[in-house]
Formats: C-alpha cells, structure tokens, sequence
C-alpha cells in the first residue's frame, strides 16, 4: 500500500461522530416539524421548487445532492483498491451482502410488510412508490458514515477504505440495473431513462468529480490542503441534507398528518433488514475466519444505505410527493440509532466471535 493510501485510511478510520452525525434523528424530526409548518404557511413556495426539472431531474435537489455527496466522495482513496485482495474472504462477505442479499431481501420485506401486512392502513395508491422507496434505499451500501462506524466498533482502517473504494466502482455500474430488476418483478414502471440519468448525475459524475479535485487538492498542498477543505466543506454539506428533508416534508406534510403512523410503518422493513443483513456478515465471516475488525466493519457496512443517494433518486423518479421518497426518508431517520445498536452488538460479542475463529481478543 502507498504511504498516501495508508495515511488516507487511518485518517479516515479515525473520525468519531460529530454533532451532526450524534443527533441526526434529532435533525430530522425537527426537519419534519419545519417542513411541515413551512408547506402549510407557504405551499406556493414548495410547488414552485418542485417544478424546476429538466429531463424529470428536479434541479434544486440535484445541487443540494451534489453538495452532500462530493464531500463524502472526497474523502475515498481508490488507490486503496490495490488492498482488496489483502481481506478477499471479508471483501467476498460484504459484497455477497451488499449486491446479492440486501437489496433482495429488502424487496421481500418491502411487499410483505406493505402489500400484506399493513396494506389495510396504507393508501392503496402509494403501496407501489412505498416499496420502491425501500428498494431504493437498499441498493447502494453507504460511503460516508461507514467510517465512523468502523472507528467505533475498531475495525480495520485499510479494509473498510478498500472496501467503500470498491462498492463505489461497482455502484456506477449496478446500481440501476438491480433498481430497475426489482421494481420491475415487483411490477413497478421504471422510467429507465430518468434511473440512468440519475446514476449518472448522483454517482458517475460526482466521483469522477471529486476524484479530480481530490488529486488536484494532494498535488497542490498535501494531505493538509485535502483535511481543510474537507473541514470547509462539511457544513455545507450538512446544511445540504437538511434543506433537502425540508423541502421533502414541505410536500409530505398532510400526508404524515394524516398518518402520522406511517413512519413506524415503514420503519419496520427497513429495521429488520438492517439487523438481518449485518448479523449475516458478522456471521458468514467468523465462518470463513476473518479477524474481528475485519468482520465488524463488514456487518456495518453490509447493513449501512446511501441514504442521500436513495433520497436524490426517489425525489427524481417518483417526485417530492411520493411515498418513494418519504420511504427513503425514514431510513434517515433511524440511521444512527440503529447502526449504533449494531456497533454496541458487534463489540459486545467480541470475545464470542474471536473464540469461535481461533484469534486473541484485541
């Protein structure tokens, strides 16, 4: 591994959690309330934001997304790919995880929880968009909070770097053909024109972007120029987020207060999968016989969502007032509790994993 690389890992590894990222279900309920105070006092103002599209893109959304994503694609080292084989058999866990079970398993829970057992307390015209939401939600693994994840459970910081390196890659290439399978078994129409514009402008041209920036950022002043903008940027960033669910609940409002359960129902699928999906990683590698932080970061990543990803896609292909992006929502509310929860697991059963693969306790 190069020194750049290396140093590039352990930075990344060791971030911890800030304000932000410690209170982000605190955020987003207070995105709800003003989301929903503003569309209520002022609806002119969110019907005329979600009409400024080109090609059914709306444009605010795209520049907030942009503002939320270059950041965190910023950060990621794709030299790190050279590592990939240092840790094939977790590499081989997480992307059986990622690409062939989460998103599967997530458009089974999506039609049992919403076509079958809360069908009778969901308008019926937005059973469709509610599992397209979650589907969406579930096809590309996170990129950003994944560090600290790592960081708190003492994962390895070059195997979780290589790892987000590497489900970037394959995310410019999978990601609409597994949205655009599964929607399509589920009988759901895809505008496919409008899916693969999305992945070209939330993901193609967003790492392509950073990653230039990222190496005219090293070459002009070092891994030092690279920590201060990222630091400048990350404000911007957070703002970005929160103005996107702003105007996301300026559109959803009447419909949260008219089912203020359903939330809770669309949290369910999505908890369930989050804790199915990471016990499966933890699991399937203390079977192959990876080290602990190896087999953390792995259960965090296999169960962690691209949720600004998610969000940009749904406002793009069902619009602001959909249930798909109300769905996508919801993973954002319950992000950080229940990915804490499975860090608090994975540590707490440390000695348990490390007796069962013939390692010392760390």
């Amino acid at each position: 591994m190069s020194a750049q690389c290396e140093t590039t890992g352990r930075r990344a590894a060791r971030q911890h959690m800030g304000l932000f990222e410690r209170y982000l279900s605190l955020w987003v309920l207070l995105c709800i309330v003003a989301g929903i105070g503003l569309g209520s006092a002022a609806p002119s103002v969110f019907q005329a934001a979600g009409r400024i599209e080109v090609a059914q893109v709306n444009l605010p959304v795209a520049a907030l997304v942009w503002l939320m994503i270059i950041p965190m694609l910023l950060k990621i080292d794709f030299t790190a790919l050279r590592q990939v084989g240092r840790h094939w058999r977790g590499i081989g866990v997480t992307l059986f995880v990622n690409w062939a079970v989460k998103p599967f398993s997530m458009a089974l829970l999506g039609w049992l929880f919403i076509r079958v057992v809360f069908a009778d307390w969901l308008p019926a015209d937005r059973l469709d968009s509610y599992i397209a939401g979650l589907v969406l939600l579930a096809a590309a693994p996170c990129t950003a909070m994944v560090f600290v994840w790592s960081n708190l459970s003492d994962g390895d910081p070059h195997f979780t770097l290589s790892q987000v390196a590497l489900n970037d890659v394959i995310m410019v290439f999978a990601f609409a053909p597994i949205v655009g399978l599964l929607l399509g078994l589920a009988s759901i129409i895809v505008p496919w024109a409008t899916l693969l514009l999305s992945v070209v402008l939330y993901i193609l041209l967003p790492v392509l972007g950073a990653q230039m920036w990222r190496r005219n950022l090293l070459a002009r002043g070092g891994q030092a120029r690279l920590d201060a903008t990222l630091r400048r940027l990350g404000p911007l960033s957070l703002c970005a987020l929160l103005v996107t669910l702003v105007l996301l609940f300026g559109f959803q409002g009447e419909q949260i207060l008219n089912q203020p359960l359903i939330i809770l129902m669309l949290a369910v699928p999505i908890l369930i999968q989050v804790y199915f999906n990471s016990m499966l990683a933890y699991g399937l590698n203390r079977v192959v016989g990876e080290a602990h932080n190896v087999a953390a970061p792995s259960a965090l990543i296999g169960a962690s969502n691209f949720f600004e990803l998610a969000v940009a896609t749904a406002i793009s292909l069902f619009g602001f007032e959909s249930g798909a992006a109300l769905a996508t929502v919801v993973g954002v509310l319950i992000e950080v509790p229940v990915m804490l929860s499975v860090v608090n697991i994975v540590n707490r059963t440390r000695d348990w994993y490390s007796a069962g693969v013939g390692t010392p306790t760390r």
